[in-house]
Parts: C-alpha cells; sequence; structure tokens
C-alpha cells in the first residue's frame, strides 16, 4: 500500500501561507519517482513542477558533444522546474532522479499564474530560485577547482541534508555522472572515503558513518551553498 506524503513534507509548500496551499492542494498530484527517471531533458519546455518529498532530483548541463556536469541538487527543500518563472520555460539543464522517492506534481502554468501575481508566492520562489542558482554557481567553480573526493563529499552532505537518514542510493555510473569522472574513477573516489571510515559503500548503495569527518574532507563549496540556503530560506524551513 502506497503511503501519500503530506504536501508539509516539502519546506516550500510548508512556508506557503495557507490559503495558497489550500487552493493548490487539489491540482497537485502524489508521484513516484524512481532511481534514474528523467524527470525532463535540455531543452524541454516544462509542463508540471515537481515538489520532492522524500527523493533527490539531480540537474545536469548537457553541452554540445553529449556531455554532462552536475550543477545542482534538488530535494524537500525546493522544487525541479524554476526555469518556468526566471527562463521562459525551457531548460538547458537535465533533471534525473538521484535518490528515488516520492513527491507532487502540479501542473506549471499555475504556479507560473501565481508567480506572476506577485505576492507572497513570488517571494518565496525568488529566494528559492537565487539559493538554487548559487548552488549552481558554487557547483560551476568547485568541479574546476577542487578533486573528486572532495567534490563527492559535498554531493553527500547536499544529499543527506534532503533526506531524513544517513543512506544514499547512487549508481556507480551516476557518481560517474556528478562528478564527470569515468566509472572506475568514481567507484575508486568511494573506496577512498570508506578507507577513512566516513561511509560504507556497496554497488549502488552508500551509507554515511562519519558526517562531521565527511565535512572536514568537503571543500568549502558546501558551506558556502549552505550559507545562502540559510540566509534566503525561511529560518525554520532551512535544511
Amino acid at each position: 500500500m502506497t503511503v501519500v506524503p503530506d504536501s508539509k513534507q516539502n519546506f516550500l509548500l510548508a512556508a506557503l501561507p495557507e490559503a495558497e496551499l489550500r487552493r493548490w492542494l487539489p491540482q497537485m498530484e502524489c508521484v513516484e519517482m524512481s532511481l534514474g527517471q528523467v524527470l525532463y531533458e535540455s531543452g524541454d519546455i516544462n509542463r508540471h513542477v515537481y515538489f520532492p518529498t522524500s527523493a533527490i532530483v539531480s540537474l545536469f548541463y548537457t553541452g554540445d558533444g553529449g556531455s554532462t556536469a552536475k550543477i545542482a541538487v534538488v530535494g524537500r527543500e525546493g522544487l525541479v522546474g524554476i526555469a518556468l518563472f526566471i527562463g521562459g520555460g525551457s531548460t538547458p539543464s537535465r533533471a534525473v532522479v538521484q535518490s528515488a522517492g516520492q513527491g507532487f506534481r502540479m501542473d506549471a502554468q499555475t504556479v507560473k499564474d501565481d508567480f506572476d501575481r506577485g505576492g507572497p508566492v513570488m517571494r518565496l520562489l525568488l529566494h528559492y530560485s537565487l539559493a538554487l542558482i548559487t548552488q549552481m554557481v558554487q557547483t560551476a567553480a568547485c568541479n574546476k577547482q577542487h578533486s573528486p573526493d572532495q567534490r563527492l563529499c559535498r554531493m553527500l552532505l547536499l544529499s543527506l541534508d534532503r533526506l531524513q537518514c544517513n543512506d544514499v542510493v547512487m549508481t556507480q555510473e551516476l557518481i560517474a555522472d556528478m562528478l564527470g569522472v569515468p566509472g572506475d574513477a568514481a567507484t575508486q573516489c568511494a573506496l577512498h572515503l570508506q578507507e577513512a571510515g566516513l561511509i560504507r559503500y556497496e554497488r549502488g548503495h552508500i551509507t554515511v558513518l562519519d558526517r562531521p569527518g565527511l565535512k572536514k574532507r568537503a571543500c568549502e563549496c558546501y558551506a558556502a551553498v549552505k550559507k545562502e540556503y540559510d540566509r534566503l530560506l525561511p529560518e525554520d524551513l532551512v535544511v
């Protein structure tokens, strides 16, 4: 039996004024988000906005030659589909479910109409969008400046902030895509962290054993992103 999540498990939905949330609820569909599922491809027009509750979605930039680079991660703190109100409806990024779970799907036009009216919905979505853009910019810099091991630490910490446990389901292929390295190199990064006693790694599954140690090993990019989310989102809803 599938358990339907509470909409307020998503922090943005929980931060909506009660009247707005009541108006949105009949239009929201609970959806299962499976590992590796593609929510949209680069260049797609966003027909829906997704509000994860227990799933995590990775956003990838796709180059002309087919190369990919992870630019952000979205979980229960936010939504997938900000291009709807800040980029004309289509996006250069690809959205892939990184960790299976549930979420809510909603017609994109409804969200855009409420955003265009201004008021608390617009302010909340703009604040979240700015935090997400900060994560994208920081990730781009991190990908150029820091080692794969440090970047994997950052990605694991960002994932944990969006989960209610210390377990992350992450295939070798997905780790490789996120780090921009071959599959064998991705496995070696995970094994390095395991040898340091920070994680337990099995194929497709990572359990974080020492979160403070992971923070020490990560580059400064994780703290910079976390600080911006804390600054921009309502105090009781930060990740």
